[in-house]
């Protein structure tokens, strides 16, 4: 049948299963709005405050259900104002597609009002993008688009399309969407004997979980590896979830805020076994001394993280998923009695703690993982918040904590925790944020607020710049440039302007009543938590530091 490009847009995303966009309309995809306002009923759109709060939301969605989150926007800044939404999904490897309209054809490359070049600037920080000016090309690149997004190391695709194409008509034929083949990468059986023969040498083995676990559903082959080797687990801030949180063998989270288990375990291991991880500057410290004790086979999909960060002994490229099944297979039963008695004790003896005198991140993050069970999905934003949710709340399974790793993106977190809870409406959704970062994008509550989500945010306000006053008193003489905000603005007043519901909060007992009256909420919630500016994320590697010399307070004041 013959149809628009605004037409094929639309049926294209019915054929993948699409029933959630996020986006923003403008002149240049106002013939796909049109279109999609005829199919509301099949597929729900939200509008955000902004295009950047549809990125977010769309990055949130894929993260919290494994599929492809989708995003609108239009030319010019449309689309651009997306630009951080997709580099933040780059970095973690998030697949979303983002479909934007361009000026029509006779006026690319003239200055048109609202045109820019959206393929070159988003190039760098993109899995593919594409420019469809042919209305004949246009279902099989949204097609491809899909495919590519999901499949492999998933990623961000963008696809601009040129108004005019939006109007174009062509014969369109339904193409039902091929499944996603995760095992495309052929593991290689020599490589397997190899690091068969290599863990089953191994004394003092420890496995180390990145986010490619949770990207590849590998959990499941990553426990009963786990249990196979008897080995303890750390995992990367992306890596939360993959592996059970309150299981014994789990020993934190590695790096510069990991526990000492963690980083003294990693470095007095004899085979560090690495699973979907790219070895971030943030996790390994000083690249020199990292894991000098072992030898250290890293698993991956993509091989170009084989060997770019840390040299390695051994790899295996290859779907994490796969790979671990396969090891599993090839492995005998094993008992390292002696080396687990011992991480054992390093976990009695470096817990983490905080004061319990007053209200702090710590304490807030542990009574909302005691009032939700372990149950919610957590979203962050970024600094001490973020670093505080990974270390408290025990995170059980995969998708359960959503947060921008590698880019690091203030802002992001409301956004993410929006799309997770319309991806996953009969879960608790929380979204853990720092005043600085809530300043940033609270222009999302407006979203919640008109759509009636029941998102609860949880502001950890400390009055400055959290995590970089941190860096400032540590590392530069308690010299605060820029860091200190305004004290003067009630959040919580904020909220309820915003068509939320707001409550200051300054100890546990008002939190947990706060939490209590979040948690039966049918509208979003923000707690607003006042809490002490000098607190800090412990324990700590200073930049350059090998993690074997991770520090805290208690470190501090015996020096």
């Amino acid at each position: 049948m013959e149809l628009t490009g605004a037409q094929i847009v639309v049926e294209c995303l019915k054929e993948q299963g699409v029933d959630t966009v996020f986006g923003y309309p403008g002149g240049a995809i106002l013939n796909v709005y049109d279109e999609l306002y005829k199919h509301r009923d099949e597929i729900t759109h939200y509008l955000t405050s902004h295009e950047q709060g549809a990125s977010h939301a769309a990055d949130g969605y894929a993260r919290a259900t494994g599929k492809a989150g989708v995003c609108f926007a239009t030319s010019g800044p449309g689309a651009t104002n997306m630009v951080t939404g997709i580099a933040t999904a780059y970095m973690d490897s998030v697949p979303v597609v983002m479909i934007t309209c361009n000026v029509g054809l006779n006026l690319l490359g003239k200055d048109s009002f609202q045109e820019i070049d959206i393929l070159g600037v988003t190039m760098p920080i993109t899995k593919y993008n594409f420019i469809v000016k042919d209305v004949t090309k246009l279902a099989d690149v949204i097609r491809r688009a899909f495919t590519i997004a999901q499949s492999g190391r998933p990623g961000p695709v963008v696809v601009d399309i040129t108004k005019n194409v939006t109007a174009a008509k062509t014969e369109y034929t339904y193409k039902k969407a091929e499944p996603i083949e995760s095992e495309a990468v052929a593991v290689n059986e020599g490589d397997l004997e190899k690091a068969v023969t290599m863990i089953a040498h191994s004394e003092r083995p420890f496995v180390f979980a990145g986010g490619g676990v949770i990207l590849s559903n590998a959990s499941d082959e990553l426990a009963r590896f786990v249990k196979k080797i008897d080995a303890p687990v750390a995992d990367t801030l992306m890596g939360k979830g993959s592996f059970d949180g309150t299981a014994d063998a789990y020993v934190g989270m590695l790096g510069m805020h990991g526990t000492k288990t963690a980083n003294y375990g990693v470095s007095q291991c004899d085979l560090l076994i690495v699973v979907g991880s790219r070895f971030s500057d943030r996790v390994i410290g000083n690249p020199k001394t990292f894991a000098s004790n072992a030898k250290i086979l890293q698993i991956d999909v993509d091989a170009s993280e084989i060997n770019k960060n840390i040299v390695v002994d051994h790899c295996i490229e290859g779907d994490a998923r796969v790979v671990l099944r396969k090891l599993s297979a090839q492995l005998n039963q094993m008992r390292h009695d002696e080396w687990m008695e011992y991480i054992g004790e390093l976990k009695k003896r470096y817990p983490l703690t905080y004061p319990k005198d007053r209200l702090t991140g710590p304490q807030i993050v542990e009574t909302v993982y005691e009032m939700t069970k372990g149950e919610a999905v957590i979203t962050t934003e970024v600094g001490q918040n973020q670093m505080w949710a990974a270390q408290f709340y025990k995170y059980k399974s995969p998708r359960q904590f959503i947060t921008s790793g590698g880019l690091g993106t203030m802002g992001y977190g409301l956004g993410a925790c929006i799309g997770a809870k319309v991806a996953c409406p009969d879960k608790t959704v929380i979204n853990i944020a720092g005043d600085g970062c809530f300043r940033m994008n609270f222009n999302e509550l407006l979203t919640a607020a008109k759509y009636k989500i029941p998102i609860i945010e949880i502001i950890v306000n400390n009055s400055v710049l959290g995590m970089v006053r941190q860096w400032q008193t540590l590392f530069y003489e308690k010299r605060y440039a820029s860091t200190i905000l305004d004290g003067d603005f009630d959040y919580a007043k904020i909220a309820e302007a915003c068509g939320c519901r707001g409550i200051n909060v300054t100890t546990k007992e008002e939190l947990v009543s706060a939490m209590e009256e979040a948690l039966t909420s049918e509208g979003p919630v923000v707690i607003n938590c006042l809490i002490d500016s000098d607190d800090k994320v412990w324990p700590m590697v200073a930049p350059g530091a090998s993690v074997s010399e991770a520090f805290s307070e208690e470190d501090m004041i015996r020096k």
